[in-house]
């Protein structure tokens, strides 16, 4: 099989939308990724993938801290933005909290401390541990077959 059929493959399981941002000195670097999930309940464990072409491997790295923040079906354009999908600068006014820059208004924040790191062909595995972390309703951002969809609400099945 070649890359774009394995890629339309993988493409083809929905999932959420997240931007993972950590601090670095005084300087907040953020990129989004759909490769995220959670690991372990004891300890609490997510893993996030990172291109090894990524600068954020090395951020990540070096700031041995970093946060996720799960977006809501309204932030499409900060996805697309951290996806350096939209080519300017903007000033983003980030929720700080415990001490790491996170999405304002997302379904989720998440704080981790680096607990692992497992390179995995051309990507690097970031395992972080969940110190702290906030959750708010709404409607997930989904990405399914390369492009952004909403959910229709329907009905729990009883």
């Amino acid at each position: 099989m070649d890359d774009r059929m394995f890629r339309t493959a993988m493409g083809k399981f929905a999932t959420g939308v997240t931007v993972v941002t950590t601090k670095l000195g005084e300087e907040v670097h953020g990129m989004t990724a759909n490769a995220f999930m959670s690991v372990s309940l004891d300890p609490k464990l997510v893993v996030v993938s990172v291109d090894h072409r990524a600068t954020m491997k090395s951020y990540i790295t070096h700031a041995r801290k970093f946060a996720i923040s799960i977006l809501n079906q309204n932030q499409r354009d900060l996805s697309a933005y951290f996806a350096g999908q939209i080519d300017e600068t903007r000033e983003i006014d980030f929720h700080w909290f415990h001490e790491m820059p996170t999405i304002k208004n997302a379904l989720v924040n998440i704080v981790c401390e680096l607990h692992e790191t497992v390179d995995a062909g051309d990507h690097t595995l970031f395992i972080g541990k969940v110190t702290e972390l906030i959750v708010q309703e709404g409607e997930p951002l989904a990405f399914f077959n390369g492009k952004y969809h909403d959910l229709v609400k329907s009905e729990r099945v009883k």
